[in-house]
């Protein structure tokens, strides 16, 4: 399998001190108005012009500087090639000739809203999810997706929303929300909701926890890839059954419960009586024949298996 070539490089180009070109910006601002205003008086032409060129030259220096906080990036272009990404925080001046595309690599969430899917068994299920992710690589995420338009503003131009990190971000937080929706589908489809009583060795969305987590990791990954997006943590966060279907499953969840109280119930009975008669017996308090046994066994299982509390009759004799 061959292994894809990282095509993301760091900016290899004359990078000079920020604070020390705004220095000479400002040198060659002031100095061509003032050299332009004295050539003037004493009409020397060949010095006006000098000074004219400083004032606009100063204008050009002025779109080289770039400015960085951490865990930010620059994409640089030279006429539309790619000439790497620019992350040293600080401040710089590169060539005024570049064109800088603003990114944000700060770790963000996404908390979606629960959808709509059917489950393994094609019970609707109601499903939401939160994610923590941010950007990898900024050549695939400026050049391999579509990057440059905000969602629902076709208003906005690339060169605008290139500039604005606001903008691009608010671009690939459409494209995650979008591929998010996918991969949670495509993961809740593989599973049941529960087991239903069923297997209880089967993973199923309820009970699955960190393997169902990691799973929706993995398609997140394989999706988001491509827009060199890296996926920090991914987990399910709400989940329940569909409100067409919810009282239903209600009621059978509520019948399991009393079908799993009454075993124990039933066996906790059983042992009760069986210590009794043996108690009785081998302290010789009472002897008792089968069909004895039989009334007595009826009796405490009546009285410990029932609801309501039980009534003693006392026998006073015959």
């Amino acid at each position: 399998m061959l292994t894809e070539q990282k095509k993301e490089y760091a900016f290899r180009g004359t990078t000079l001190n920020g604070f020390v070109m705004l220095f000479i910006t400002l040198l060659m601002f002031f100095g061509g108005i003032g050299l332009a205003a004295w050539a003037g008086t004493e009409e020397v032409w060949f010095l006006v012009a000098m000074g004219a060129l400083l004032f606009i030259g100063s204008f050009f220096l002025m779109a080289g500087f770039l400015q960085l906080e951490p865990n930010e990036a620059r994409v640089l272009l030279f006429f539309g090639e790619y000439k790497g990404t620019f992350t040293r925080t600080g401040y710089y001046w590169v060539n005024p000739f570049l064109t800088a595309k603003k990114l944000s690599l700060r770790a963000r969430n996404l908390d979606a809203e629960p959808i709509k899917v059917n489950d393994k068994t094609g019970n609707p299920v109601m499903i939401g999810m939160v994610l923590v992710w941010k950007l990898r690589d900024t050549y695939k995420a400026m050049f391999e997706i579509d990057s440059q338009t905000i969602a629902g503003d076709p208003s906005k131009n690339a060169n605008t929303v290139g500039t604005n990190v606001a903008g691009v971000m608010k671009a690939f937080e459409n494209f995650v929300k979008i591929q998010s929706d996918a991969a949670l589908r495509e993961v809740a489809g593989q599973y049941a909701y529960d087991d239903e009583g069923e297997n209880a060795d089967t993973i199923t969305l309820r009970d699955g926890g960190q393997e169902i987590n990691q799973q929706l990791e993995a398609k997140l990954d394989e999706r988001l890839a491509m827009a060199g997006i890296e996926v920090v943590e991914a987990r399910i966060n709400y989940l329940a059954y569909a409100p067409e279907i919810a009282a239903v499953m209600l009621r059978r969840q509520q019948a399991s419960a009393i079908i799993s109280a009454r075993e124990k119930i039933v066996e906790g009975a059983v042992s009760m009586v069986k210590m009794a008669l043996d108690k009785l017996s081998d302290e010789g308090v009472v002897t008792l024949d089968d069909d004895r046994k039989a009334t007595m066994v009826s009796n405490l299982m009546v009285v410990l298996c029932g609801d309501d509390s039980a009534q003693p009759v006392v026998n006073t004799g015959a």
